[in-house]
């Protein structure tokens, strides 16, 4: 599968933002899906998450509250909503698939095995 992300920008403190990540392919509906996001000088960090039907969502504790990971199953994309955005949320963001379906690991990247480009997110204060 081929993900490919969009909607980052540059925004100030306090402004919201939506990510997209279209998935080519026909077994989207079969992925959990996973934003991750990765600051300069950082490592790749888990931001949220999301079973293959949608019915149960991860976060990690710094978005908790700010953020809402959905998809659309029809449309094979999955979906980013950043809320209340901060400086500390800068980063380049990146959506992924895991097919393993396993949820104990939802949240960790080495799960996930198909990965889209990236998404430039800079937040201004």
């Amino acid at each position: 599968v081929q993900l490919q992300a969009s909607g980052g920008g540059l925004v100030q403190a306090g402004a919201s933002l939506r990510l997209s990540c279209a998935a080519s392919g026909r077994t989207f509906s079969r992925y959990d899906m996973g934003w991750f996001r990765q600051a300069p000088g950082k490592e790749r960090e888990f931001v949220a998450a999301i079973r293959w039907s949608g019915g149960r969502t991860y976060y990690a504790d710094s978005v908790k509250g700010r953020f809402t990971i959905s998809r659309d199953n029809a449309k094979s994309t999955v979906y980013l909503k950043m809320n209340s955005l901060k400086p500390e949320d800068t980063a380049v963001y990146y959506c992924a698939a895991d097919p393993s379906l396993i949820t104990s690991s939802i949240t960790d990247r080495r799960q996930y095995v198909y990965w889209g480009q990236g998404t430039q997110v800079t937040v201004s204060s």
